[in-house]
């Protein structure tokens, strides 16, 4: 079931996110966050912006969300998406279920544009990009350092 996100998601979302954050270079995150960060990081998007949680028999399998591209006003119809699945839970269509939906309700709410901002080499998530539709549009090389790499970022756009 896609249902939209609640507070009461913060302690399964972060046991997923934390892990992407520990053995991955998916996310610039560093440090591991607590329930608390994520409850508060879950509040400040769904107040604003649509974010959905996959749960099967009462298991958060994986979210999804639209946040603020850029601050400024000119941007207000342009976001950029997140999703992350628990790795037990890869590779069986919950991704682009969540992604379907999220990207539906963009459009229901008039977003222009979508953008998806990967680690180039996260070769997985730039092909599951291009299957939803969207069509890379830059490359930025060396933004990020992580486990004491260098590493590139493509994004990747969906015009709704």
């Amino acid at each position: 079931m896609i249902r939209p996100v609640t507070l009461q998601d913060a302690p399964d979302i972060v046991a997923i996110y934390n892990e992407y954050i520990a053995h991955s270079t998916i996310t610039f995150d560093m440090n591991p966050l607590t329930a608390q960060e994520m409850q508060q990081r879950i509040s400040e998007i769904s107040q604003r912006y649509p974010y959905f949680v996959y749960e099967e028999d009462g298991i958060v399998e994986g979210y999804c969300y639209a946040h603020a591209w850029k601050e400024k006003e000119a941007y207000n119809r342009t976001l950029e998406t997140t999703v992350y699945l628990s790795p037990a839970f890869t590779g069986k269509g919950i991704g682009r279920e969540l992604m379907q939906r999220l990207t539906d309700e963009c459009r229901r709410r008039g977003v222009h544009a979508l953008i998806a901002c990967i680690t180039s080499e996260n070769t997985a998530s730039c092909h599951f990009h291009a299957s939803l539709g969207f069509r890379q549009v830059s490359s930025f090389k060396e933004v990020g350092m992580k486990f004491g790499r260098w590493l590139d970022v493509d994004d990747y756009e969906l015009i709704l």
